[in-house]
């Protein structure tokens, strides 16, 4: 394969330097006979020697010495001219062909990202999740994020008109969903590797943009049903700001819980939610300066600002909801899981009784995964015992990885186990998308998104695409929070122009 470095060079480099090479030989050559021309004109020297012999020619000699001089140097200024122009024509020559160089070959030049991209170097098969990936494809953030906003804004109009008022606006945004899935599918199989032909992978980047394309013209024809328009406004101003009240008052109980939790549960049990009812308080605070915005502006007449004051405050007000339930779900999950577990580990000896019988179904070459499964239930069983916090969900994560090989099929309580772990990370992950969208990059949607594609299918089908959809929701959760470590993320308030805005 011919290196990079070598492709970019031009083919005819050889015969263009030679020929400038040999210009500058012959600019020089043609310098140094001017040169010695003067001293090989024998006829002038004997005239001067022989007018010098008489004392009134003396003046004469040295009048013709001096014109002698003058002429020595007359001749001198054309070939100096020629020597310098070919030095600097060569000069000149050197210099543009190393330019032309560089920008070929460096590899931030500009002429190499095109032809690169198109023989697939830029994007190889099996290499995903680079920002050169990332920036390929950007209408997948996008079309995601005005997604996310459409269903905040129905929220909203849904709870202003009634499930009725709105059945259209919900199956314009049901078709967005079906078509971003696609998108995102097809966003996992080009950084599976899939297809490794590089035109085909040119093709599958243009449908992805097609896709994303179809979900932002979507949701535009479907916001005219959820948009709010000015005579709607005050009605919209009291559905937002009873929300904003119901969110208010829920808050110290979701403190309280989230306290409760910290005293049972272990700290790593409750990394997702920690701090979430202050992120919540903060964005009350915001809707409430936009709140009493949109009154204002909507007092003295001014619909289209009032309006934009409003869809922020909403946009806070979702936020806000977000980070509360969260809480409240995550109690739930823990719950659920504290109450699972020793089923679990019971289920967990039954299966692996089944492979310590005299004809186990698979003879020895279960040894190895049931000596590791033995070890697992061991170290839970400690654990749980212990009295000491724990986390619930991570230890029936460590049952069902220890004895997925040896599992005998997709029921019973080991595939409830499944469930529910991958439940829980699912929601985690998109609950931090949806509060901090601006922020998270399309490797960790695509993730997310496979690790949905997964779990649907898991439902009906076998439990390892339960545990794997649990395994891309939790990198997917870890890939987003570092996107808004390294990027940060825009304030709530600071929100696109997304459908439903009101011009």
């Amino acid at each position: 394969m011919t290196s990079p470095l070598f492709r970019g060079r031009p083919r005819r480099a050889g015969p263009h330097l030679s020929v400038r090479v040999a210009h500058a030989v012959l600019g020089g050559a043609a310098g140094f006979v001017w040169l010695v021309l003067p001293g090989m004109t024998p006829p002038a020297d004997a005239a001067v020697a022989a007018v010098t012999l008489s004392p009134a020619g003396s003046r004469t000699s040295t009048a013709a010495a001096t014109d002698g001089d003058e002429t020595s140097g007359a001749d001198l200024v054309l070939p100096v001219a020629v020597v310098g122009a070919a030095g600097v024509l060569a000069g000149y020559g050197y210099v543009r062909r190393r330019r032309r160089g560089e920008g070929r070959t460096s590899p931030g030049g500009g002429s190499t990202g095109a032809p690169r991209a198109a023989d697939g170097e830029a994007a190889a098969p099996g290499r995903g999740g680079g920002e050169g990936d990332e920036d390929g494809v950007p209408g997948l953030v996008d079309a995601e994020n005005r997604l996310l906003t459409a269903r905040e804004e129905l929220a909203f109009a849904e709870a202003r008109g009634g499930p009725e008022a709105v059945t259209p606006s919900v199956r314009a945004v049901r078709d967005a969903e079906a078509e971003l899935a696609s998108a995102f599918a097809m966003r996992q199989r080009y950084e599976e590797g899939v297809p490794q032909d590089a035109a085909e992978r040119r093709h599958v980047l243009a449908g992805v943009a097609g896709r994303c394309e179809e979900v932002i013209r979507t949701l535009e024809a479907g916001s005219a049903d959820w948009s709010v328009q000015a005579a709607a406004l005050p009605r919209a101003l009291e559905v937002a700001e009873a929300r904003f009240r119901e969110l208010t008052a829920r808050t110290p109980a979701v403190e309280a819980t989230l306290a409760a939790l910290h005293a049972r549960y272990a700290p790593t049990a409750l990394d997702a939610v920690t701090g979430h009812p202050e992120l919540a308080k903060d964005r009350l605070v915001l809707a409430t300066t936009e709140l009493n915005s949109a009154r204002q502006a909507n007092d003295m007449g001014r619909p289209p600002e009032a309006a934009g004051h409003l869809r922020t405050a909403e946009g806070a007000i979702a936020r806000a909801g977000v980070f509360l339930a969260e809480v409240d779900r995550l109690a739930r999950d823990l719950a659920a899981a504290d109450r699972l577990v020793p089923a679990v580990l019971t289920g967990a000896e039954a299966e692996l009784a089944a492979h310590r019988a005299p004809t186990p179904p698979e003879g020895a070459s279960h040894a190895a995964p049931l000596l590791h499964a033995d070890t697992v239930l061991a170290a839970v069983r400690a654990e749980v015992t212990s009295g000491r916090p724990h986390d619930p969900l991570e230890l029936l994560r460590r049952v069902v990885r220890a004895t997925e090989p040896l599992s005998a099929g997709d029921a019973g309580v080991l595939a409830a186990a499944a469930h529910l772990t991958a439940t829980d990370s699912l929601a985690a992950a998109e609950a931090f998308l949806a509060t901090h969208r601006e922020g998270v990059g399309v490797t960790a949607r695509t993730r997310l998104a496979e690790a949905r594609r997964l779990f649907a299918r898991g439902n009906a089908a076998t439990q390892p695409d339960r545990v794997r959809a649990d395994d891309l929701a939790r990198e997917a959760r870890a890939s987003a929070e570092q996107d808004v470590r390294l990027r940060g993320h825009q304030s709530a308030g600071a929100q696109q122009r997304a459908p439903g805005q009101m011009a």
